[in-house]
């Protein structure tokens, strides 16, 4: 199976995979519960059959005083230690939503994770001083401003990347490991992106679909090995395609890059022959990469997590509709 049909369709914005069925009202759901112990919408299905990952043996007490340990060591280090925690748990396409509405999956889960909630929960863990503060993180990376579907970071370029950037969360350091080897790309949606299957899948009303043109650093998929001994643990690395004008992103992946044993590992939630988080030597996992013809990879692009601003944490929720979703 090709790496789309591997992660891309969560990335397209993990757009529920089954058709909605009538639920009883809930309350507003936030990011995550208050507990992270229970799922925040009771009727949400299981995951897969359940591989024992590094949350699993843990109590309630025990998971929080893991998050709260430590909390002021250096953020890389933060999130190799959260990641290596879901080690082994399953691949579940579009396992998080809202707990309500048009996705009403569980809006957090430590037993199931596809390629993109695999990254947002282990920054929320990693960024947090404790438990308390996991909701309130998880929103503000998954969201524009308002927990709800309409106002989800869906598009990588147009959504995900500028608005985690915008708030301080996330640093583009492609430039800085690659230097001259860098090139320049785009994204470019139109309303005849919109019309196409995959985008219309998403379910955006039309004055919440992104158009415009977005910019982002890559190093070509050839590049990559020679500066990839350089790049520190912890650094996201997302695999960027060609761009096709029917395809409402280009950003088909992504997951941590991992320094180990004199080598390069990508640890990343992985369908395809793994179906699980696994630590995957980076060589192996760009050789493969190069193979896929029907829709080429180009390149990958490099993001530094940092520490949020003490109010993005604290902040209430926006009005509903205030954000200047995927502005170029």
């Amino acid at each position: 199976m090709s790496l789309w049909g591997v992660c891309a369709l969560a990335l397209l914005s993990q757009a529920p995979v089954k058709a909605p069925t009538a639920a009883p009202a809930a309350p507003p759901a936030r990011a995550v519960p208050a507990s992270l112990t229970a799922p925040a919408h009771p009727a949400a299905p299981a995951a897969q059959p359940l591989r024992e990952n590094g949350w699993s043996a843990l109590s309630p007490e025990q998971r929080a005083a893991l998050i709260a340990d430590r909390a002021e060591s250096p953020l890389s280090e933060r999130l190799l230690g959260m990641s290596e925690k879901f080690l082994n748990t399953p691949y579940v396409l579009s396992p998080l939503g809202e707990g309500q509405g048009v996705d009403p999956d569980p809006t957090f889960r430590l037993d199931a994770v596809d390629c993109l909630t695999f990254v947002e929960e282990t920054l929320a863990l990693g960024m947090a001083h404790g438990e308390p503060e996991v909701p309130a993180l998880l929103e503000r990376i998954r969201y524009a401003s308002t927990p709800s579907y309409e106002d989800r970071n869906h598009l990588m370029e147009a959504q995900w990347l500028p608005n985690n950037i915008k708030k301080g969360l996330l640093v583009d350091v492609t430039r800085k490991y690659a230097k001259q080897d860098t090139v320049t790309v785009t994204k470019t949606l139109t309303a005849r992106t919109w019309q196409s299957k995959s985008s219309m899948a998403l379910q955006l009303p039309r004055e919440r679909q992104p158009v415009g043109t977005f910019t982002l650093d890559m190093i070509p998929l050839e590049k990559v090995l020679e500066h990839a001994r350089g790049v520190a643990s912890g650094t996201i690395l997302v695999v960027m395609r060609e761009d096709l004008p029917l395809k409402a992103t280009r950003i088909t992946h992504l997951g941590f890059v991992v320094q180990k044993k004199k080598r390069t590992y990508l640890r990343h939630a992985s369908r395809g022959g793994y179906n699980r988080v696994v630590d995957e030597d980076l060589e192996t996992f760009l050789a493969r990469n190069a193979r896929y013809d029907k829709w080429r990879v180009t390149g990958v692009s490099l993001f530094e997590a940092r520490r949020p601003p003490p109010a993005l944490v604290s902040q209430p929720a926006a009005t509903p509709g205030s954000a200047a979703v995927g502005t170029p």
